[in-house]
């Protein structure tokens, strides 16, 4: 893996639209992960890399940034999405250590986030973001797109076990930080039977997840060659039917409905919420 260090001009991202928050931030660009269907591969392209996976990028100057942009007067508090293009938690934060700067910046000044990892380094800042919990709201989610260990090692071999994501979760829960469960993507033929679907619902509930939110695959841009390349090689059997489905960005319609409707129905039978945004809002009207 080759790091090369840049600096940033801003730390924040400003989205077009709330999702329901409107900032991003992204201490790395490229991720260790190598999840064979991510979205961010595109990215890269800025950079004149084609090495999304092993060519990592690290803005050194993020948490001096940072804080520039919260202190402000003009900072309303916003709920930041961190890590929303690439994991902060990949490889490289486990020597370059910024998520523990950035969090005591959270605190500073009682900014809400939300953190989304596949790795469980963030155990790490377990302290930290218990004090967050305790101030201002923070979300903790797992993304976790199967419970078959030899299927997960094929399409994301750089993140944690699928169990130990679970366990991660199940210890925030003793925090104040809300804990949820992306289930994203969702592989046709790969991952979407009915069998993985309930043993994540399953997990999801004995760790007490405050939502689940599914959403299927969609391969656009450099990410379809370099998923249909990782396909070919892992799952020969899947390739076409894969290819056959996917002819434009998108699953059919069809497909997307029937596959919804079943998660839906699992997640109703173990009692598990759909709603992303209902623990934010909860916390953020008693505060």
């Amino acid at each position: 893996m080759a790091i090369t260090e840049i600096t940033c001009e801003s730390a924040l991202n400003k989205l077009k639209r709330k999702i329901p928050f409107g900032w991003d931030l992204n201490i790395y660009r490229g991720c260790s992960h190598a999840c064979n269907y991510c979205y961010a591969i595109y990215s890269h392209q800025y950079l004149n890399s084609d090495g999304f996976y092993d060519d990592i990028f690290v803005k050194t100057n993020i948490v001096e940034q940072l804080e520039k942009e919260l202190s402000s007067p003009s900072w309303k508090r916003e709920v930041i999405n961190i890590g929303g293009v690439t994991d902060s938690y990949q490889k490289a934060e486990e020597s370059y250590r910024f998520m523990p700067q950035i969090l005591k910046l959270l605190i500073k000044y009682r900014t809400p986030a939300i953190i989304s990892t596949k790795s469980t380094l963030v155990l790490r800042d377990y302290d930290l973001i218990d004090e967050l919990s305790r101030v201002t709201y923070i979300n903790i989610a797992a993304s976790i797109t199967t419970m078959d260990e030899n299927v997960r090692k094929k399409i994301e071999p750089g993140g944690a076990p699928s169990t130990e994501r679970f366990a991660m979760l199940k210890e925030f829960r003793k925090t104040n930080a809300s804990i949820g469960l992306h289930v994203m993507p969702i592989i046709p033929y790969i991952t979407d039977s009915r069998e993985n679907m309930e043993a994540l619902c399953v997990n999801a509930r004995e760790c007490g997840a405050d939502y689940m939110l599914p959403g299927t695959l969609y391969l656009r841009g450099a990410t379809r060659n370099v998923f249909f390349e990782s396909i070919r090689k892992k799952f020969p059997e899947e390739y076409i039917k894969l290819q056959a489905m996917y002819k434009t960005g998108a699953a059919s319609k069809e497909y997307k409905d029937h596959l919804y409707e079943m998660v839906n129905e699992l997640r109703k039978q173990y009692g598990i919420s759909s709603s992303y945004a209902k623990p934010m809002k909860e916390k953020m009207h008693r505060d």
